[in-house]
């Protein structure tokens, strides 16, 4: 199962970098460092399925970094929730794949966000709503580290410890990277386990890119009772394309059709190693 796990997330990567290019504008660094997790959480953690896409049961997933999108969009359509086509519509007017998710056009989208930190709110909500309903079903949603500098992040990690939320599941996208810079010099977020312990939460610390640590941080989540649980993921910004690795510059440019040629080149290499 890892191994078509890992050409699932070698085949998002194209994804991301194809629908990036055509759009001419987007965020890819902090999409290919997010594609194992989407990858693990769409394809084995989640209970979604596409043809019962408003099931009141189903497991909720939110995207609280929104500008990762292209992350999403992929997954979705590898999952059948909207047409593979549709991604070469990203970012052009009247799609209905902007560059933020829409909950209200998109179908297999929980939340919409874009705003860093409101996502993380809502996932919160969701959880509450599902305990008060006595929901078995879980809610998932992933953090940049650079978003958990804001002060909206900290007011509903202590709600979720507060009200017992052990159905909600966080996850940090750590590449230690964002837009203005490294972390650590525009505001540093370390230490990360210490910060989200003191607010009550279970803490599991993974690489970001082990599909055996993925699932068992997820398995460990799962075990918890009382208390939230968060996955300190750590990852590559740009994860995949060795030229966009622990690159800055790749935050929130996109990439050119060479770009694209020397991507594929490298992914597709992936892929038929793997054994696609």
């Amino acid at each position: 199962m890892r191994e078509e796990l890992q050409n699932y997330s070698s085949e998002l990567r194209m994804h991301i970098i194809d629908m990036l290019t055509e759009a001419g504008s987007g965020h890819p660094g902090g999409s290919l460092s997010a594609a194992d997790i989407l990858t693990y959480l769409y394809f084995q953690e989640m209970n979604v399925d596409p043809t019962k896409k408003d099931d009141p049961d189903r497991d909720r997933f939110v995207l609280s970094k929104g500008h990762a999108a292209p992350v999403l969009y992929g997954a979705l359509a590898m999952k059948g929730f909207i047409d593979l086509e549709e991604l070469k519509n990203l970012r052009k007017l009247g799609s209905m794949l902007q560059g933020h998710p829409d909950m209200k056009r998109i179908p297999g989208v929980d939340m919409s966000t874009g705003s860093l930190g409101q996502g993380f709110s809502a996932s919160v909500g969701m959880a509450i709503g599902n305990k008060l309903d006595n929901k078995e079903s879980r809610v998932y949603v992933l953090l940049g580290d650079g978003e958990i500098q804001e002060g909206i992040v900290w007011e509903a990690a202590m709600a979720a410890s507060h009200y017992k939320l052990d159905n909600l599941v966080a996850i940090v996208d750590h590449n230690g990277l964002q837009i203005d810079g490294p972390n650590d010099e525009v505001m540093t977020v370390s230490p990360l386990k210490e910060k989200w312990e003191s607010f009550g939460w279970n803490v599991i610390e993974i690489n970001g890119h082990s599909f055996e640590d993925i699932e068992n941080g997820f398995s460990q989540a799962r075990t918890v009772k009382g208390k939230p649980s968060v996955l300190i993921a750590d990852t590559v910004k740009g994860k995949g394309v060795s030229f966009m690795e622990n690159q800055i510059g790749w935050h929130g440019v996109a990439p050119s059709e060479q770009d694209r040629i020397n991507a594929f080149e490298e992914l597709q290499g992936l892929t038929i190693k793997e054994g696609r």
